[in-house]
């Protein structure tokens, strides 16, 4: 809900303090950039409302317009078909206004102004149950988790001592009951799935083995009719426990939060959870420890394991003043760190988040398989219904046969196969892009990604580090390189510039020790200038250098090299000559040689780079990257104008940036992606596809990943539908079996399962050109 009024940290405090007494109330989420104050709560014991009316109370207005948000645990929600069916439902339900699926969790998150009880009795009329979900969720009972399995099993263990006995000629009314035993337990959950699609008129799969089984078992072919229902009970098995291998892939993720922080209050330590600790607090990471909570090192080093978050494979060394991420562990040392964030606002929890929302995000394949089926089953009932009546009417053959052919078709023409095989492949591949540091917002962007024939890099802070360092050292008129350097670091002591502080870092890194200086002045836009040695001594650019007359002699060609090459020259000088000239430039990413090598490699042809820099700048660093096609002097409007023309001339264009002042421009791309994205929270919101750290080789990563998955989703396609075409030829023509039609089905489920859950497993990621 939106809060006005909101201008300050104590605001937020003032309505964190004044909720915390409210039942049900499980976690206020207060943002006051933003005006917004999130609620977590027990649907059983409160409403949006009453949290409303408690805010104005405090004396802050509550403004309307947003819609409230309830989340709903739905335990029968195990498959798209189910999706479809409370989507079709709840859509046209009066007061909402949006809905959202989290299919790994079955989790139905509803936007609007209709109740809760409502939305219960709309599910519960699909022979659903919603619980609340009040953010504690219940462990699964032993029949939820495995029952399944246990009717399976029964199912399978009657009809194979059904088929025995009937073999050996045992008393056909014996094998009929046992085959009609294992026909119900392995029509269980299919008959109530089956019924409610009847009812609602939204036939699928479920519906199409129900009458292809009790179609069997009236014309006598109770062995066939079991082993339809027992063969798609293995089905449905396989579909959940696929679903259970990416949802055990992202409770992995949650496991890695810690459940104990270690804080330092009144002088001692004590054991709390990371809920309870507030910011500013202090927190203790011992080695082998997780860290607990997103924060910055105030004492003690140790190296930290990252790979959970950023993907870095080698650990990083941590000192104060850097930064840490809750989920990354301790490897040696002990750390002091200052919290900067909330449990629920650690860049982990927003991984967690956003890897969770992007089940919703359907790629262009997904939504084509979910369109195609609706149409295709209702199809198919007409079609076997056709096969069934016309060829006896036109004197082809008996009813019994075609009846038989018309079971065959209903069974071998369910979509299990088709419809299980996009969304395992996209799970399967999200999943794995998040193991290591690349956080996609959906199969969505991973499809699009795939289909990108140009990338385009902002250059500072995405090719080059940011972070300007000394490159040269050239003394002039009998000064050494120390005493140049020396000279340099004692002027700029005093100054914030970041060329000051390249300066300053590249003399502690030679052991030079700067000397004391007097009288200090900043020379806007020109330089510094103070006394040293009892000398007026000069450090700046060359328009400092005119300012004073002196002529640039040996440093003229000096400054036009390296302005040439990219670099920023300055200048040390005296009233009575020249010093020196120290070259600067922002250093390029180490992998982003290797990683625009990569891209051209594998098919990209078009890099471009887009920067606000000078010409000279943009020039020698493209030149070093080998990228041919550079814009410079480009202010934001600027690069968004040169990505939309590039999309209007039927281009796919990614745009690599930094997350933050590159946000239109990501915008504006076919996808956006963010690097360094752990440390910044707009980039994890802001982009398509975040590159957790810093590393540019996670780019080649990602566009082979993309590529695998998408041609993996089309394999998957193509094989369900020819597999399916086969077979249904030939049941037309009688040589295929209700057996062979169920063999067909399953084992074209299995398989594109298998071939889905590769992305998941496999070690490796070669590229696909």
């Amino acid at each position: 809900m939106r809060v006005g009024g909101m201008d300050c940290p104590s605001c937020a405090e003032q309505i964190e303090r004044g909720l915390a007494g409210l039942e049900g109330l499980l976690a206020v989420h207060v943002d006051v950039v933003r005006g917004k104050v999130g609620i977590e709560y027990d649907a059983r014991k409160l409403s949006p409302e009453d949290v409303a009316s408690a805010i104005r109370r405090i004396g802050f207005p509550v403004e309307s317009g947003e819609p409230d948000r309830t989340a709903f645990t739905v335990n029968e929600m195990d498959c798209a078909e189910e999706v479809r069916q409370i989507e079709e439902k709840l859509g046209n339900q009066s007061g909402v206004t949006n809905l959202k699926f989290d299919l790994l969790n079955r989790r139905v998150i509803v936007e609007g102004t209709v109740a809760a009880s409502e939305i219960k009795r709309a599910l519960e009329d699909l022979g659903m149950s919603a619980v609340a979900d009040v953010g504690d969720p219940r462990s699964p009972t032993f029949w939820q988790r495995h029952g399944r399995l246990t009717m399976a099993t029964v199912s399978g263990g009657f009809l194979a001592t059904g088929l025995v006995l009937g073999w050996v000629g045992v008393v056909r009314e014996v094998t009929v009951a046992l085959l009609a035993a294992s026909a119900l337990a392995g029509g269980w959950f299919v008959a109530p799935r089956a019924w409610r699609a009847a009812r609602h008129r939204a036939l699928d799969m479920n519906f199409l083995m129900a009458i292809a089984a009790v179609g069997a078992a009236a014309i006598g072919e109770w062995a066939e009719g079991a082993s339809v229902l027992f063969l798609y009970s293995v089905a449905q098995l396989l579909e959940v426990w696929s679903m259970d291998q990416a949802r055990n892939a992202i409770q992995s993720l949650m496991d890695l939060s810690p459940t104990e922080a270690t804080v330092k209050r009144n002088g001692r330590e004590e054991t709390v959870s990371p809920s309870d600790v507030r910011l500013e607090e202090l927190i203790i990471v011992r080695p082998g420890q997780k860290i607990p909570l997103d924060g910055d090192v105030v004492a003690g080093g140790s190296a930290v394991n990252q790979a959970p978050i950023t993907g870095e494979s080698i650990p990083v060394d941590k000192a104060p003043g850097d930064q840490v991420f809750a989920g990354s562990i301790n490897e040696h040392g002990v750390l002091e760190i200052r919290v900067t964030k909330h449990v629920e606002e650690t860049t982990l929890a927003r991984i967690i988040h956003a890897v969770e929302e992007s089940q919703a995000s359907r790629a262009p394949s997904q939504s084509f398989v979910d369109r195609f089926a609706r149409v295709y089953t209702p199809a198919v009932v007409v079609l076997a219904g056709a096969i069934w009546l016309l060829p006896p009417v036109l004197g082809l053959g008996s009813w019994g046969v075609w009846f038989y052919r018309a079971l065959a078709i209903l069974v071998i023409a369910c979509p299990c196969a088709l419809v299980i095989s996009t969304p395992v492949s996209v799970v399967s591949a999200l999943t794995r892009a998040a193991r290591e540091g690349v956080l996609a917002k959906g199969g969505l962007h991973l499809e699009n990604t795939a289909g990108v024939t140009v990338i385009a890099f902002d250059k500072t802070g995405t090719l080059t580090e940011a972070r300007p360092v000394v490159t040269d050292l050239v003394p002039l008129n009998d000064t050494t390189s120390e005493d140049l350097l020396r000279v340099a670091a004692a002027l700029e002591r005093n100054s914030e510039h970041a060329l000051a502080r390249a300066i300053i870092t590249e003399a502690d890194a030679r052991g030079v020790e700067s000397a004391g200086v007097s009288e200090f002045k900043a020379l806007f836009g020109r330089g510094v200038q103070a006394i040293m040695d009892g000398k007026l001594v000069f450090l700046g650019n060359e328009r400092l250098l005119d300012e004073h007359g002196l002529d640039q002699g040996a440093a003229e060609p000096l400054i036009r090299r390296f302005q040439s090459e990219g670099k920023t020259a300055i200048i040390l000088f005296e009233q009575s000559g020249l010093l020196g000239v120290i070259g600067i430039a922002d250093r390029v990413r180490p992998a982003a040689k290797a990683c625009i090598t990569s891209l051209r490699a594998h098919g990209i042809e078009r890099i471009l780079m887009l920067t606000g820099d000078n010409e000279g700048t943009a020039r020698a660093v493209a030149s070093n990257l080998g990228i041919d096609e550079y814009k410079s002097d480009l202010l934001p409007a600027d690069k968004v104008n040169i990505v939309r023309r590039l999309e209007r001339d039927g281009e796919r264009v990614a745009f690599v940036g930094d997350g933050v002042n590159d946000a239109p421009a990501l915008a504006a791309a076919s996808v956006g992606i963010a690097l360094g994205a752990a440390g910044t929270d707009v980039a994890i919101e802001t982009a398509d596809v975040a590159l957790m750290g810093d590393d540019l080789a996670k780019l080649p990563f990602l566009i082979a990943l993309s590529r695998n998955m998408l041609r993996v989703v089309k394999q998957n396609i193509v094989f369900s539908i020819v597999v399916k075409l086969v077979v249904l030829v030939l049941a037309i023509t009688g040589w295929a079996t209700l057996w062979m039609a169920v063999a067909a089905d399953m084992g074209a489920s299995i398989l594109v399962v298998a071939n889905g859950l590769k992305l998941l497993k496999s070690r490796n990621v070669p590229f696909i050109a």
